[in-house]
């Protein structure tokens, strides 16, 4: 009888629980609706027009109002300069906390704060994060003219390979500088160019040697080079193959110690999957922040825009925003010696 009784309370307050859950979502939306009516939200990526970060912003642009109450409108700009880090520190320190204006920029510059960087302003653990869209598949692409077609043949090169790089906590600086130390392999970083686009030039014209960045944008823009075999995918710093690449071997398994595995986790692996994370600045209203994650998880289900993501050749492996705050939470419980070890690396 008393565990009837005790089960009938229970449903009763699971009830009770589920109906003001519904009511909040009710008030919440309503809410919304009522301020986002009119409005015009601004999503702010970090990298020039053209390049990965901003033609997925752009397409969640086309998207994404359709599921935020009241349909404001919603435009992208580029705010370029230091490797994304102007529009991250931006949206955090200068950005009214509306729910209003969106950053994208790249996730590496999370590490960049974690290991002493220069020039960051903002804390990581304080942004409201909304998502990522897909996760990042970090590999080294060099041209044939380097003469470089395996990673052996890296091993045994005589002069540092030439990678190109565009600013400290962007992922092809950042992985270049880990690989250099973990695994001995002989690189010199050439870093200041604005994006890959520019890296990719530089070394179809023999100013450099190639580059390390996410194989989901090499595969696009440097199809052509691929597929005339001008460019060689020699090395992944992922945790597992890609399917495209399954006899390329990975970095992890080439580690021979066990402090320059934790080094290639914790500098490219870790931030693999929030390279491309669209947040809010610190303090917007709870209310908006959920109602914004809610719209991206619905866009990256949405057929019109997984359809152009298609077209645009494009993947799309989200990671929601309460995952990206979990992750970002985890790196600042690295050990000590890690850091340590990061930061003269990465400095």
């Amino acid at each position: 009888m008393c565990n009837l009784i005790g089960g009938s309370r229970m449903r009763k307050l699971l009830l009770y629980a589920s109906l003001v859950g519904a009511i909040l979502v009710t008030m919440n939306v309503s809410s919304a609706q009522d301020f986002y009516a009119g409005k015009t939200i601004r999503i702010v990526v970090g990298f020039p027009a053209g390049g990965g970060f901003d033609t997925y912003s752009r397409i969640i642009a086309r998207h994404i109002n359709k599921y935020i109450p009241g349909t404001p409108a919603v435009i992208v700009d580029n705010v370029t300069g230091a490797g994304s880090l102007i529009a991250a520190n931006s949206i955090y320190k200068a950005t009214k906390p509306d729910g209003l204006t969106i950053g994208n920029f790249i996730g590496n510059l999370i590490s960049q704060q974690l290991f002493g960087g220069s020039g960051i302003e903002f804390d990581a653990r304080k942004f409201e994060w909304i998502g990522v869209p897909v996760k990042d598949h970090v590999v080294c692409a060099l041209t044939k003219a380097s003469g470089i077609n395996s990673v052996d043949a890296w091993m045994a090169a005589k002069a540092p390979v030439k990678l190109g790089g565009s600013a400290p906590g962007t992922t092809n600086d950042d992985t270049a500088k880990v690989l250099k130390v973990a695994l001995g392999l002989p690189i010199q970083l050439v870093t200041g160019y604005k994006g890959t686009a520019p890296i990719k030039l530089a070394a179809e014209s023999g100013e450099i040697d190639g580059s390390c960045w996410a194989w989901e944008s090499i595969k696009v823009m440097w199809r052509q080079g691929l597929d005339a075999g001008d460019v060689n995918i020699v090395l992944q710093a992922v945790p597992k193959a890609v399917p495209d690449l399954a006899k390329v071997p990975l970095a992890i398994e080439l580690a021979k110690t066990e402090e320059a595995r934790k080094l290639i986790q914790a500098g490219i692996h870790d931030t693999a999957a929030i390279t491309r994370p669209y947040a809010l600045p610190p303090g917007t209203p709870k209310e908006r922040v959920q109602v914004l994650r809610r719209a991206f998880g619905e866009t990256m289900k949405d057929k019109d825009f997984l359809a152009e993501a298609v077209k645009s050749k494009l993947d799309v492996d989200p990671v929601s925003g309460e995952e990206v705050e979990k992750i970002v939470a985890g790196l600042f419980k690295l050990d000590s010696a890690t850091v340590a070890k990061m930061s003269e690396i990465l400095k």
